[in-house]
């Protein structure tokens, strides 16, 4: 590994290889060992002892820029090896978040974000891209099964990383819903449900157990089916509100296909769960059908 020097943001990032020597010098200028990325940070201030130091112990004293054709320059080894055109990339990516905030950033590079924490080193833009391109879409691929991330070429370090930041997202979402009643905050919670599952590929069978004040208690994934039949079973529904001291539910489900309708099957296993758990005084207050950017809601329908 050669000596690199190079001078990002105020700062200047040295790149070198292993000697016993150097990291006890590199200190006492200030220099901060940098595990991630492998090199060590100074303060640009320092720029003439820190090439001073190694050229002391190394015989060189790193790059010199070197102007490209459009004005904006490269870096190279003074042995003439490039660096890689993304060296750097990450904290410039990540000081540019910080700054702007995490909104500013387009979906690629919000994902390029996340999958930092699963590789190491390396360039992940093209895996960004090339994620959001297979599966259609930020949303999409966040909901995406960990089967279907791994033949997109995603390590396990990757799905860890996306499905630990989507379940981040569903917990801040959801503790919103937490602290007030749910029937007030009705768009919170179509946004929250939707979140859940309007991408998923097969249908999935959710219950809202609310408290008294109609406050969420807990979401629990019931069931899970296939891509156009989930089986419910309404003892089971009503065994688990009491388990839970709920006073109210609220059925979520979603339809792969993107269409909202409600079946005959919907309707007749809501009004089974109705009326299993009338009698032991909890209330069915909705059953909320997700779509893809749509819902339907039975009891608007009428049918609760």
């Amino acid at each position: 590994m050669p000596v690199s020097i190079v001078e990002q943001g105020g700062r200047i990032v040295v790149g070198t290889p292993y000697h016993p020597n150097f990291p006890a010098r590199a200190r006492l200028l200030g220099g901060d060992w940098d595990a991630l990325r492998h090199v060590w940070i100074f303060d640009a201030r320092e720029d003439d002892r820190v090439r001073s130091l190694c050229r002391e112990i190394y015989g060189t004293d790193g790059v010199v820029p070197i102007p490209d054709a459009d004005g904006q320059g490269r870096n190279e080894f003074s042995e003439g090896v490039a660096l890689p055109h993304y060296f750097g990339h990450r904290q410039r990516l990540r000081e540019r978040m910080i700054a702007n905030g995490a909104e500013s950033l387009p979906d690629y590079e919000l994902l390029e974000v996340i999958l930092f924490a699963a590789r190491a080193r390396g360039d992940v833009k093209p895996v960004a891209k090339a994620l959001l391109g297979h599966f259609g879409g930020f949303a999409e691929m966040m909901s995406g099964e960990p089967e279907a991330l791994a033949a997109a070429g995603l390590n396990l370090a990757g799905i860890a990383a996306i499905k630990a930041a989507r379940e981040a997202a569903l917990r801040l979402m959801r503790a919103e819903l937490q602290q007030r009643p749910v029937v007030n905050s009705w768009d919170k919670l179509i946004d929250y449900c939707s979140a859940q599952v309007a991408h998923g590929k097969i249908e999935e069978f959710h219950i809202l157990f609310l408290d008294r004040k109609n406050v969420l208690i807990k979401d629990e994934r019931q069931q899970r089916g296939t891509v156009d039949h989930t089986p419910v079973y309404p003892r089971e529904v009503v065994k688990r509100a009491l388990e839970l001291g709920a006073s109210a539910l609220i059925l979520v489900h979603n339809h792969p296909s993107g269409d909202p309708t409600p079946s005959q099957a919907d309707i007749a296993v809501t009004q089974d769960i109705k009326k299993a758990a009338a009698p032991l005084g909890v209330v069915l207050h909705d059953h909320v059908i997700i779509g893809r950017n749509r819902h339907t809601s039975l009891r608007e329908l009428g049918e609760i």
